[in-house]
């Protein structure tokens, strides 16, 4: 059912930590595959990545690019983009697979809650009331979408500075459901 695409760059210990997260996905079946789109890593993403069992391509330029080329790889209907160092709490699943079995038929895409780590920063407060507000989520939340209404958008922007961020944009508020599991950024 989901397609995971992960972006890398010097990411081993952040990547192993998101890759952990997202196993009992991989054991409900939830899961059809990993991609992790490095960008010319120097340290161990590559080992990590083929550890996990993901399938690893090297794709040279800019984040969206990678993006791209990591969808035209996944064979599910949906995606999941996660950066690395984004861990989601271990009830996800269930969120997630209602989520794709309810919205087949609309465009729609999903993220998950944003978390805190251990004791809350100043940006981390900040972005909790931004969300309560209404603001639009980030890419550090994760991102399900189908793979019909990603490539109706046009998929990741290969020239924006954030095509994470611009594709969020253009999906809009109101086509955006967000699912009761936190996604939380894990500093090392």
């Amino acid at each position: 059912m989901l397609s995971i695409i992960v972006p890398t760059l010097d990411s081993e210990r952040p990547l192993a930590r998101t890759l952990a997260a997202l196993v009992p996905g991989a054991i409900d079946g939830l899961i059809s595959e990993a991609i992790v789109a490095d960008a010319g890593s120097s340290d161990a993403t590559a080992i990590v990545a083929d550890a996990a069992g993901c399938t690893f391509i090297a794709v040279e330029g800019r984040p969206g690019r990678r993006m791209r080329m990591a969808v035209t790889k996944a064979r599910a209907p949906f995606l999941l983009f996660m950066r690395p160092g984004i861990v989601v709490d271990a009830n996800w699943v269930g969120e997630a697979r209602r989520f794709v079995e309810r919205s087949s038929a609309a465009p729609c895409a999903a993220v998950f809650r944003r978390g805190t780590s251990g004791r809350a920063t100043l940006r981390e407060v900040w972005a909790l009331v931004a969300d309560a507000l209404g603001a639009l989520p980030g890419p550090d939340q994760g991102l399900i979408i189908p793979r019909e209404f990603y490539n109706a958008l046009g998929g990741h922007a290969e020239h924006a500075t954030d095509p994470e961020a611009d594709l969020i944009c253009r999906i809009g508020r109101r086509r955006l459901t967000t699912l009761g599991p936190s996604a939380t950024k894990i500093l090392d």
